[in-house]
């Protein structure tokens, strides 16, 4: 059974486990490098089971989600109460070819965005901070909320990471 947009949110805000969310993604890049750094291309790319996404179809999920939330965050900054779409994950690493592409590409392609987003957020005005849109899905969402949503999606697939990383399987 597939969780609600509020069951979601719980979760991934469980993830966050009162962290600052700007430093957990300012260390999420990072972290997911030192992982890694000694796993092979062919380990990279095999699914851990029938229907999980390997390391490198995560690390393009990854890549995909922060220029589209770099877009939405843009969008409510420039248009405070604008409606924000939804996405269809699933759709998206089919339609990009997730499977296809290169972990470590990815891998540099979300560091790269991510580090304009975190510098955006750190010079965004305590007002800009509540600035929100409105979630075809989930309704309200303030650049705070979505910022902490980020953190926890980031400590979400961390987990997923160092498991495939650590497991025995080639």
């Amino acid at each position: 059974m597939q969780e609600t947009p509020q069951e979601y949110i719980q979760r991934i805000l469980a993830q966050l486990g009162g962290k600052d969310p700007l430093k957990v993604q300012a260390a999420t890049a990072a972290k997911i490098a030192r992982l890694v750094q000694r796993t092979s291309a062919a380990k990279l790319r095999k699914r851990p089971a029938p229907g999980k996404w390997s390391v490198g179809e995560i690390l393009a999920h990854l890549a995909d989600c922060e220029i589209v939330t770099g877009w939405r965050m843009r969008q409510i900054l420039g248009g405070p109460g604008t409606p924000i779409q939804a996405f269809d994950q699933d759709a998206w690493a089919a339609a990009g070819h997730y499977e296809k592409r290169d972990a470590r590409k990815s891998l540099e392609q979300f560091r790269a965005v991510r580090e304009g987003n975190l510098a955006l957020l750190k010079i965004l005005t305590p007002e800009q901070w509540k600035h929100h849109g409105m979630h075809a899905e989930r309704g309200v969402e303030t650049i705070e909320h979505i910022s902490c949503m980020m953190a926890g999606h980031d400590l979400n697939h961390l987990s997923q990471i160092e498991r495939i990383v650590a497991s025995k399987k080639s």
